[in-house]
């Protein structure tokens, strides 16, 4: 078997496959790395509109055996893989497949190819677990998950680590905080938010309930970018935090939505509420390691992020 390619980033023009491709971080991610030169293919479960631009692989990477995964990224000419895929599950079940099964055949795959792609893996803040105001969240910080979302993602990003440091795959664990942005998902707060707020009016006021919570928001955008300038590193077996570095109020966010909605003045009302969340009432992350190893730094102001989770809803 060939060895591994060292943190040779991908050249201008190659071919990167993109796991969870239809999702709201793999468009950006996809739109991102055409707009650099490169091929993508967008691999999910299910094509559509979506993909429409790029190669299309149907395939549920969780199900299918390394053999099949390697044969296609190797008649593909991948030259790295982009993993975005994931979400809330509802059981322990789901979220055992899609954060540790998914990841599990997707290393054993790479490391059946003779020449193994670059992987960028996308983890979580919440893999960190609760942390209290005003601690920044630092790489060094050892993780103390407490919910199985949290857990789940933590033990899929290990895997990814473990193999690094070990020699047996050329990667970087990106740990994202909350996202925000075109399409944001409805699964998200923000995206159930915008859901409400769409069928708002002084005739038929909305009423949230917002908890008294301070968490670090980053613009989908932005993390599409760290996920082209991780690509080009040559940095391996490292977590690399992404965000924006602040901690904004959850009644400050609302603010924004409302504002680019444009609501009229009675549409709305806002009550405080519980915290249910999957990182507690604060995150804060600290991005220096972004800036210093990727060149990397967030670049949409919340403000305009707030715009684009209005304008551009989820499918």
């Amino acid at each position: 078997m060939a060895a591994l390619s060292g943190g040779r980033p991908p050249a201008e023009g190659s071919r990167i496959a993109v796991l969870g491709a239809t999702g709201c971080v793999g468009r950006c991610v996809s739109a991102a790395l055409a707009r650099e030169g490169h091929e993508v293919l967008a691999v999910a479960r299910r094509g559509g509109p979506a993909v429409a631009e790029h190669l299309f692989a149907g395939l549920d990477v969780a199900a299918v055996p390394p053999a099949e995964l390697a044969r296609l990224l190797t008649g593909h000419r991948v030259r790295a893989v982009v993993n975005v895929t994931g979400g809330w599950g509802t059981t322990e079940e789901e979220m055992r497949y899609a954060h540790i099964t998914l990841v599990d055949r997707l290393l054993r795959a790479l490391a059946l190819m003779d020449d193994r792609p670059r992987l960028v893996h996308v983890g979580s803040v919440h893999e960190y677990g609760p942390v209290p105001e005003p601690l920044s969240i630092g790489e060094d910080l050892p993780p103390r998950p407490t919910t199985m979302y949290a857990r789940t993602k933590l033990a899929g990003s290990e895997l990814v680590l473990d193999a690094a440091r070990a020699g047996r795959v050329d990667a970087l664990v990106l740990r994202a905080v909350n996202v925000c942005g075109p399409r944001t998902t409805r699964a998200s707060f923000l995206g159930a938010v915008a859901g409400m707020l769409r069928a708002a009016d002084a005739a038929n006021p909305v009423t949230l309930r917002v908890a008294d919570a301070r968490r670090d928001f980053v613009d989908v955008r932005d993390l599409a970018e760290a996920v082209v300038l991780a690509l080009a590193s040559p940095a391996t077996g490292r977590v690399v935090n992404i965000g924006r570095g602040e901690a904004t109020s959850m009644r400050e966010l609302v603010d924004l939505l409302a504002a680019a909605a444009a609501l009229p003045p009675d549409a709305l009302r806002i009550e405080d509420g519980p915290i249910d969340s999957k990182g507690g009432n604060w995150t804060l992350a600290d991005i220096g390691l972004a800036g210093r190893l990727l060149g990397w730094k967030p670049r949409i102001p919340l403000a305009e992020a707030m715009r684009a989770t209005w304008e551009v809803p989820a499918d």
